[in-house]
């Protein structure tokens, strides 16, 4: 009876000391989470409140639709939904012909009002508004970045931990009791021997994993002092993604004040059906091998991935493609290895991929490019890992087994001629998970979209016919619905600043007519489009665009500015001088690329980027700048929404102003029309994963035949005989 006791008093005080550290953690937590929570609901309330004290009493009669008498709540003093939501009913009692009824409708019609307000508000931080609540806000948020998801992590094993001791721990301390006694009958000793092994077992388990290590040291991560006023916030321009990520996790969590997890739920599950939602949201997804927390739609997006096995993730730029795919790597990377991933991407984005791999997960990350290229897929062979391979070097890859397929920039294989599109397709078939990114699944045609599905899934487009025009949206996307996940910046980056589009309309110079006119009676499309910079000295455009540059300059904000061709970004160079950091072409090298982007990022105050837009729209991070130029319109909306989100993404905290510089005596008006049917294409067929009934009138144009008849109109405009 002697050792039972003193196993069971062993046992007991083992899984005590691991209780007692898990639920200090789990106070510990819940503190950090509390100031958070704290500081974001005064903000908050701060806004709702600014927001209904903006709203005139009289918006209460369109809650009631028009039912209500509130003449006299003004004249005493009730002139906002405000001062109506803040009142009681014994307030507005008070008040001369106000009755019991119309004292509950006024508070009912406020009590609505004010939860459209809430469910609309979102709160931002300001850098250039760092006020007390703010910086609270900040410093609290510090913390829980510093922290990482391995503190979320351990304090919820912590939980976990405790709530599992404890009928095991009850029943050992009554066994303990009674065997010190020696009152134990057969069945108290059963009893007892039952709870000591339990609890053994468990302090065993949990001792091998070190868990009151891993408990303490996230409390002192937890625990760890406030910093300053000035640290958090140079910390938070740095790394706002991280910031609001954390937010974005709370509030899921149902933690924070405003909308719940739920109300945002459709379009963060990219509006997909029912069945299918239902399946990804019970797909487990392991954190193990991340090092950056997700925010909801982020993991619903690797949860998707996951669960379905073979998927084009089509989220708008900007909002982290990159990290839910390393999310699925890691996740499948956690049940031990070595396991080997295959990342294909263009050469512009290998030095990306190779440095959120190293940065965001555990994983480690080889590059098959260069003269090195075998050596990294040797080392990538014996350790595992993720292999980052170019669209070219595909043609020189042995075809090693590889547990997951990430193809980027997906849409450069919608040709099923291409040779690149055969290689990406023989990969795809032989390997299990299969994830495209991209943000433009469709760029002219819907044939271009069936392309990429049928690389993955071929069965859903068995029953629809080869000729989708007719078929209309609605039936396209519920079919492709399981393979085809899409987010938008507006449903999902509530904390992003507005984007402001300003189309800059100028009058072209007697220069730049002559040079316009040349090119038209040529028929010399391209030369039409950069007529406008033929002459610098003379050119309106230039003389608009040093405009918009200066002012930037006065404020101190970054400006990128693009165009398609490399003589008008020359011409650009050449007007602006020394505050062009570089340019960015297609002829350049990715690393020489990214250390153009690292340069002109660092650059303290104004500095001015030139990219040309097939480049400098494509994988690159420009969150730096938040004013961009397009020197002329595109033939593709898509790529100018893709320049447009390198700096309107995820982590950007300030206002992004576009400017769009257009010629009235022109192509550019004519190509803006019909730019505008293509881009009611992309909406129609693929802006979200399985929307609404839209019409399905808009009709597939090529890039070609958009520039013949543009040629036509303007040959017929001006008068001039086809060449």
């Amino acid at each position: 009876m002697g050792g039972s006791g003193r196993r069971a008093r062993s046992a007991v005080a083992v899984a005590g000391r691991q209780r007692a550290a898990a639920r200090a953690l789990v106070a510990d937590h819940a503190a950090a989470v509390g100031e958070v929570a704290e500081a974001h609901r005064r903000i908050f309330e701060r806004l709702v409140r600014a927001e209904l004290a903006a709203i005139p009493v009289e918006r209460l009669k369109d809650v009631t639709e028009g039912r209500l008498q509130i003449g006299t709540l003004r004249s005493v003093g009730y002139t906002t939904v405000a001062a109506v939501h803040g009142a009681t009913r014994q307030d507005l009692l008070r008040i001369p012909g106000i009755g019991g009824p119309t004292a509950a409708q006024l508070l009912a019609a406020a009590g609505q009002i004010a939860t459209a307000v809430e469910e609309g508000t979102a709160v931002r931080l300001d850098p250039a508004h760092p006020d007390a609540e703010a910086t609270a806000l900040v410093a609290a948020l510090h913390r829980l970045v510093l922290a990482g998801p391995a503190a979320h992590r351990a304090a919820a094993e912590a939980a976990e931990l405790d709530a599992r001791y404890e009928t095991p721990m009850a029943e050992a301390r009554y066994a303990r009791g009674r065997l010190r006694g020696l009152l134990a009958g057969a069945e108290k000793r059963e009893r007892a021997r039952r709870a000591v092994e339990s609890l053994a077992e468990e302090g065993e388990r949990a001792d091998a994993d070190g868990v009151e290590l891993r408990f303490a040291q996230a409390s002192a991560d937890l625990l760890r002092p406030l910093a300053g006023e000035v640290e958090v916030w140079v910390e938070f321009e740095h790394r706002a993604a991280e910031f609001y990520a954390e937010l974005s996790v709370l509030a899921e969590d149902g933690r924070l004040a405003g909308p719940t997890a739920t109300d945002g739920r459709a379009a963060a599950e990219g509006h997909l059906p029912d069945g299918v939602a239902a399946e990804v949201r019970a797909q487990r997804l392991d954190d193990r091998g991340r090092t950056v927390s997700l925010r909801g739609y982020q993991a619903f997006g690797a949860r998707f991935a996951l669960a379905r096995r073979k998927v084009v993730i089509g989220d708008e730029m900007g909002l982290g493609k990159t990290v839910q795919a390393l999310a699925v790597l890691a996740h499948l990377a956690a049940d031990g290895g070595p396991h080997r991933f295959l990342v294909v991407c263009p050469a512009s984005v290998l030095v990306n991929w190779q440095r959120e791999t190293a940065e965001r997960t555990t994983l480690a990350p080889h590059r098959y490019h260069g003269p090195d290229r075998e050596a990294a897929r040797e080392r990538w062979l014996a350790a595992g890992g993720v292999l980052v391979a170019t669209y070219e070097s595909l043609r020189t890859l042995a075809a090693d087994p590889v547990t997951a397929l990430v193809v980027d920039e997906a849409h450069f294989v919608k040709n099923p001629a291409a040779r690149r599109t055969r290689l990406v397709a023989e990969w795809a078939a032989r390997t299990e998970h299969v994830l495209f990114l991209t943000g433009t699944p469709m760029e002219n045609r819907v044939e271009e979209f069936r392309t990429l599905i049928g690389h993955l899934q071929p069965d859903l487009l068995a029953d629809l016919p080869a000729g989708l025009g007719a078929l209309g949206p609605l039936a396209f996307r519920r079919a492709v619905a399981p393979a085809y996940l899409r987010r938008n910046q507006q449903d999902v980056l509530t904390e992003l600043p507005d984007v402001v589009r300003v189309d800059e309309w100028n009058e072209l110079s007697a220069p730049d007519r002559a040079a316009y006119a040349a090119a038209v009676a040529e028929g010399n499309f391209m030369a039409m489009r950069r007529a406008a910079y033929a002459e610098p000295a003379h050119s309106a455009k230039l003389r608009r665009l040093r405009e918009l540059v200066a002012e930037a300059a006065e404020s101190g904000h970054k400006v990128v500015v693009f165009s398609y061709f490399r003589e008008v970004l020359a011409a650009v160079r050449g007007a602006l001088g020394a505050s062009v950091t570089g340019a960015v072409a297609g002829s350049l090298p990715a690393e020489q690329r990214q250390e153009l982007v690292d340069a002109f990022t660092a650059t303290d105050g104004h500095a001015v980027l030139l990219c040309q837009i097939q480049a400098g729209g494509l994988g690159l991070n420009l969150q730096a700048a938040n004013v961009v130029i397009l020197c002329e319109p595109q033939l593709k909306p898509t790529l100018e929404d893709q320049a447009v989100a390198r700096a309107q993404r995820m982590g950007q905290i300030r206002r992004v102003r576009v400017h769009r510089l257009l010629a009235t005596d022109s192509l550019d008006r004519r190509l803006v029309e019909l730019l505008r049917g293509k881009a009611e294409l992309f909406d129609s067929y693929a802006r979200r994963s399985d929307l609404a009934e839209a019409a399905p009138e808009a009709v597939d144009i090529s890039d070609r035949a958009l520039a013949v008849r543009i040629v036509e109109d303007e040959q017929l405009r001006l008068a001039v005989p086809a060449s």
